[in-house]
């Protein structure tokens, strides 16, 4: 047992009302949580396990939230594919799948469960520890920036058609050529991944909002990405070498940030980092879509296109990088590292 006991995991058991779920695994977590897997899990004292949990979130009989943390990873990965298609699943986890059972949620989920009390926080007589609460994504931070890098992933087309190729310069100065266009940019081509508040397309939001409490997951996907698209801004292209009309706080050429997060994705190859730092999934055709963090950044890109970086430092911002001569091989190299769903 995980920071309960057997009587609490009895108690949480008893009549859940399961309104969803989520896996914890190393190639898919709630990136909300943390920069990998190791630090998602340490958030729910959890030790990291090879083959990862599922995460059941609803309420008792009296509308407490509770999260019960199963083995059985499988199980949740077959419920949420049928809650994403539209169809019903019932989530009933073997009690011999239940590693413990935490008072509260650690994601925010907007449904409740009918005909139960509101939700709300298992009294000090249920639980022997803290109730889990959301991140707070109410102002830009580590969480609200893994949430826009979680926005992007899942809608690519969306951010992608924002950035015109054209905006990243050539070696002359010139514009640039398509996707051979080298990785410093023009300072035309940023957006913002939102105006107030959080990115509220992001994938574990809308992932933890909707499921088997009956709320449509595409709809909510959709506005999402609405909201996740208002505020933006048509700034500029950067890359390696960074905004090429600006410079640096130490006075050279370039956008620093970048340059520093790409240096640290390139250390990856030669020093592993946490499990589920870098991890890769499908996408059209024969790309994949790649996700890595790391202290105070994210980044995401398609192996055949360019790559968008958000940073602790600069709030709201997302910031291409074109594709250029040396990207592609760092994408290469980082999607036969990263982490793949099984």
């Amino acid at each position: 047992m995980a920071g309960t006991d057997e009587d609490t995991v009895a108690a949480a058991e008893d009549a859940l009302y399961v309104l969803t779920a989520v896996l914890l695994t190393p190639a898919k977590f709630p990136s909300v949580l943390g920069d990998d897997y190791v630090e998602a899990c340490a958030a729910l004292g959890l030790p990291p396990l090879a083959d990862g949990y599922g995460l059941v979130l609803g309420q008792d009989g009296d509308g407490a939230r509770w999260t019960v943390v199963i083995d059985d990873a499988s199980l949740v990965a077959v419920a949420v594919a049928s809650w994403d298609c539209g169809m019903e699943y019932d989530l009933s986890p073997d009690e011999r799948t239940v590693v413990t059972a935490l008072p509260g949620w650690p994601l925010a989920v907007a449904v409740a469960a009918p005909g139960v009390p509101a939700p709300h926080d298992p009294g000090p007589e249920s639980a022997d520890q803290p109730a889990l609460t959301p991140p707070d994504t109410a102002v830009w931070g580590p969480a609200q920036r893994r949430l826009g890098a979680d926005e992007i992933a899942s809608q690519w087309a969306r951010w992608r058609e924002q950035i015109d190729d054209a905006d990243f310069p050539a070696p002359d100065g010139g514009p640039g050529a398509g996707n051979g266009a080298p990785e410093n940019g023009a300072d035309r081509g940023r957006a913002s991944v939102a105006g107030e508040g959080p990115p509220a397309g992001a994938a574990d939001q809308a992932d933890a909002a909707d499921g088997a409490g009956g709320t449509d997951r595409a709809d909510a996907a959709d506005r999402a990405g609405d909201a996740g698209q208002a505020g933006t801004t048509d700034r500029a292209g950067t890359s390696e070498q960074g905004d090429a009309p600006g410079r640096d706080d130490a006075g050279l050429p370039g956008h620093s940030g970048v340059r520093r997060v790409l240096a640290e994705a390139r250390a990856y190859i030669d020093t592993p980092p946490p499990l589920g730092r870098v991890r890769s999934s499908f996408a059209t055709g024969d790309a994949r879509t790649l996700r890595a963090d790391g202290p105070g950044w994210s980044l995401v890109a398609r192996t055949d296109d360019i790559a968008f970086i958000l940073l602790d430092e600069e709030p709201g911002e997302v910031l291409p990088v074109g594709r250029g001569p040396s990207l592609p091989g760092l994408l290469e190299a980082l999607d036969k590292m990263a982490v793949r769903p099984s």
